[in-house]
């Protein structure tokens, strides 16, 4: 079940609630009476695994953070077969 969070108007609580998905949303606070509205919380985000690099790719086998540049177009065969200019 997701976990909401909510601010009285009132007393200027903030507190989570675990709902359903399908349940209403809460109006009145628990602890004064007052009304509540859900706020937007900062959510976790976690990166985890080998995958993720400092420039976005693989540099394989170069040191992290090295950022690999693509030939441009036409240049050392570049892009030869895929692009319509180095056709």
């Amino acid at each position: 079940m997701p976990v909401y969070e909510y601010k009285c108007s009132a007393c200027n609580r903030v507190f989570e609630m675990q709902q359903k998905i399908s349940d209403p949303p809460l109006a009145v606070c628990a602890e004064c009476g007052g009304v509540v509205k859900k706020i937007v919380s900062a959510s976790a985000f976690h990166l985890k695994g080998g995958g993720w690099y400092a420039d976005g790719y693989s540099s394989g086998g170069g040191k992290t953070g090295e950022s690999k540049t693509a030939p441009a177009c036409g240049e050392s065969g570049g892009c030869k077969g895929c692009c319509p200019s180095a056709s």
